[in-house]
């Protein structure tokens, strides 16, 4: 029985236990080939039985790879860029891959070309921007940072590499589904002018109607806020005549809820109303709210699987566009439900 020392294991230490030479256990950290499967099996249930943790600087001097890649984002605090931004950096742990982050306080051209900058001196593999902003992807349209940078946002147009939830279509869903109601015209509270998201959305929104043959109901500027979400609640409450409202996302959605309560209005009986995201609280309003949620981790799992494919220089099979899904709840009713 080989025995495990009482100091923290070095290469030389799982040679011994797997019977092999130090070179050969170089080998096997650093994937180089022609191994025998069997040896390199040895190799790796002795790391695992020493827990052995390879020197990644030593390891770059091999591989002249970093295993870091980089991710750009905002510091907006809005539940869907964070979670995104969460769901890659778990992925790219669970790749292999070190993480360094860069967080933007405003989205301009000068702090996103910083921002390569910086995270190009740290040596990274490629980046991950998650920042669909229409400046953001103008940047990146005419700069080559010189490594792979897969972009997060619902239009696969806009980069070569891009990763995201169908915008477009879960508006498209949760607008048909008020007009299946029986609600005649959908208002909207669409996100800001700068977002490429809040565009899909918003196209989104006018395609059902197009296509059920109906006129749009009124649209209201968001910024992706409650009180935002609360103005343009009072100025809906205002015209008198809509008995449902899309909004852009589920934040503004609760600054409506108190705009028609204060009027008045109940949600559903008077006002049906679907949000965007499924946040994990909407689930607990009163009533409880009809959303569109948006698959965050699997947005993660593939924005990194485009990443490592590009970097390797292959081409990956994952559909880029990841589908969202409609969560009925009791926010929305039939049109004419209060007697």
């Amino acid at each position: 029985m080989t025995t495990v020392p009482n100091h923290a294991p070095v290469m030389a230490d799982v040679a011994k236990v797997a019977g092999v030479s130090h070179q050969t256990v170089s080998r096997v950290i650093n994937g180089m080939p022609n191994i025998k499967e069997s040896t390199r099996q040895r190799v790796e249930a002795a790391i695992k039985q020493l827990g052995y943790r390879p020197n990644t600087a030593a390891r770059a001097l091999v591989t002249r790879r970093s295993s870091t890649i980089g991710i750009i984002s905002t510091e907006s605090g809005l539940y869907g860029p964070t979670s995104i931004h969460r769901t890659v950096e778990d992925a790219a742990r669970q790749a292999g891959y070190f993480a360094g982050s860069v967080s933007l306080s405003s989205v301009t051209a000068e702090s996103l070309t910083d921002a390569i900058d910086h995270l190009m001196r740290q040596s990274v593999e490629g980046i991950v921007m998650i920042a669909a902003q229409y400046e953001a992807l103008d940047v990146i349209r005419h700069q080559d940072p010189g490594v792979p940078l897969v972009v997060v946002e619902g239009d696969l147009t806009r980069a070569r590499f891009a990763v995201g939830v169908d915008q477009h279509q879960g508006a498209y869903e949760a607008t048909s589904h008020l007009l299946g109601l029986g609600h005649p015209s959908v208002s909207h509270v669409r996100g800001p002018l700068e977002w490429t998201e809040a565009e899909a959305r918003r196209q989104g929104w006018e395609d059902a109607h197009r296509d059920a043959g109906r006129e749009p109901g009124s649209l209201h500027l968001g910024d992706w806020t409650a009180r935002s979400g609360y103005e343009a609640g009072r100025r809906i409450v205002d015209e008198g005549a809509a008995g449902a409202v899309f909004v852009a996302n589920d934040q503004m959605t609760i600054g409506l809820m108190r705009a028609l309560h204060e009027a008045g209005l109940a949600v559903p009986d008077d006002v049906s109303i679907v949000g965007f995201d499924d946040s994990p609280e909407v689930e607990y309003l009163n009533p409880p709210l009809t959303t569109v949620r948006q698959n965050f981790h699997e947005v993660g799992r593939r924005a990194i699987a485009v990443l490592h494919a590009a970097i390797a220089g292959e081409d990956d099979d994952l559909p880029r566009l990841i589908e969202p899904e409609l969560i009925v709840r009791s926010s929305t009713a039939p049109s004419g439900r209060r007697p």
